[in-house]
């Protein structure tokens, strides 16, 4: 608990440095998206190899889609992943 917290401490400083927070929201968009590809494919029971075939791709492929490190989702693939899992894509600029 105690780590926690001076690492929390830690980044909340690191944050109001505005090139830093930049750098962490965006990559916190490919984390969350990431986690959340996972998350839905588990929901539907679908291992990594299956979603890979109902897409037509390779199970590498979406083994890539559900990693946070990935920075290089492209919105076709996107859409066609909604499709298969059930789900509509949005889109939004804020």
């Amino acid at each position: 608990m105690k780590n926690t917290r001076r690492f929390r401490d830690y980044l909340n400083e690191q944050l109001k440095d505005p090139t830093v927070r930049k750098s962490y929201e965006e990559e916190g968009v490919f984390v969350e998206l990431a986690i959340q590809i996972a998350r839905l494919r588990a929901q539907k029971g679908l291992s990594q190899g299956e979603l890979a075939r109902r897409l037509r791709t390779s199970q590498q492929t979406i083994s890539r889609l559900e990693n946070p490190r990935n920075g290089s989702l492209s919105l076709r693939t996107l859409i066609k992943l909604a499709r298969v899992l059930g789900k509509e894509l949005k889109v939004q600029l804020v």
